[in-house]
């Protein structure tokens, strides 16, 4: 990377670039366990203009999607953050329902710790996060990180989570990431006009649903990775308004990592096609080839495992990817606009 695109010491704090109203800054950390069909969460976008945080941390497996049936669920929105917090060493604020969840930086850029209890329903975390590598940033000016910093990073995820009692060990490979800059309110609209929807779709044709779903300006972002133990994998975002009629969308500002090196993918050879439930509107099945800028390929399967939906229409699923003759194990991240998702999936379900 260029040393415009290296993060250093100083990126493990809070960043204040603007007096804007929207200037929101995200700490993200996931993680799985598989055989249990767990995915996990803990997420914080931190408004430094309004001293505010939004947290929520929440835990799904194949029992149940919604916050009322997921394994565990609970949001905290804009909760007075104190002056000049510390990101390398800060525990958020909590609510009338108990505090909120700790995170303290161990080594700069690769190694942290998070805490977090919920003794009323027999729920914690306490893991450690060590980055496989150095964090991996996307250079600017390619979507949907037009102008904000954004790094992921791949880590070995170890510790415990408590759920309903039981406690449960956490040993795996887990994603975080990091965001700065204004973010939602205009900066969520996009500026272009369109008279109908047909002058939305790049490509016309296929089957009606697809042609919904590929609409542009209509806020879509479906983020998918996949990794073996190893570290062996690929994440991704996928260009779904520029998909085909068959349903191939590009792929831009992802990875395949192979050998512990990264390629960045060219995304005029990496594509992705998913596969919809014709009941429930999200996919269970993908297929992805990708190329990167070294020339490597590589071909995996995913299928869906375990999903959550906080308001229906949006997802995060479990994923479990077959690559390069190995099992891994990550994310699809399906973003939407709720009246989108509705006539996408009223396309899907019609009969005639």
């Amino acid at each position: 990377m260029t040393e415009q695109l290296i993060f250093t010491a100083e990126d493990d704090c809070y960043h204040q670039l603007s007096d804007d109203h929207y200037e929101t800054e995200t700490n993200w950390w996931s993680f799985n366990i598989p055989e249990r069909k767990i995915g996990c969460w803990i997420h914080a976008p931190y408004y430094q203009n309004r001293k505010a945080v939004t947290w929520r941390i929440f835990a799904w497996d194949d029992e149940g999607f919604d916050p009322a049936r997921m394994a565990y669920y609970r949001k905290v929105e804009e909760a007075a953050m104190p002056d000049d917090p510390d990101l390398r060493d800060i525990t958020f604020p909590g609510d009338r329902n108990g505090p909120g969840y700790s995170l303290k930086m161990l080594e700069p850029g690769m190694k942290y710790q998070l805490q977090y209890e919920d003794a009323a329903r027999g729920f914690a975390l306490d893991f450690t996060h060590t980055g496989l590598h150095e964090p991996h940033r996307f250079p600017p000016g390619r979507p949907p990180f037009m102008q904000t910093p954004h790094f992921d990073q791949l880590g070995h995820v170890e510790g415990w989570m408590t759920l309903r009692g039981e406690r449960i060990r956490i040993d795996g490979i887990g994603v975080r990431d990091r965001t700065w800059g204004p973010r939602g309110g205009p900066y969520a609209a996009s500026p272009k006009k369109y008279a109908s929807d047909m002058d939305r779709v790049k490509h016309p044709g296929g089957a009606r649903w697809r042609e919904v779903e590929r609409e542009k300006g209509r806020g879509r972002i479906q983020y998918i990775f996949g990794h073996r133990r190893d570290g062996t994998g690929f994440l991704g975002f996928v260009r779904l308004q520029d998909s085909d009629a068959q349903g191939w969308a590009p792929m831009n500002a992802g990875w395949i990592r192979r050998d512990g090196e990264f390629g960045t993918l060219d995304a005029s050879k990496s594509r992705m096609r998913s596969f919809r439930n014709p009941k429930t509107g999200w996919c269970t099945h993908m297929q992805v080839e990708l190329v990167d800028e070294l020339g490597r390929e590589m071909i995996s399967e995913g299928f869906a495992v375990s999903t959550m939906s906080e308001a229906g229409y949006g997802v995060n699923q479990l994923m479990r990817w077959d690559i390069d003759g190995g099992i891994g194990w990550g994310e699809d991240q399906d973003v939407w606009n709720p009246t989108h998702f509705v006539r996408m999936l009223d396309a899907l379900k019609a009969t005639a």
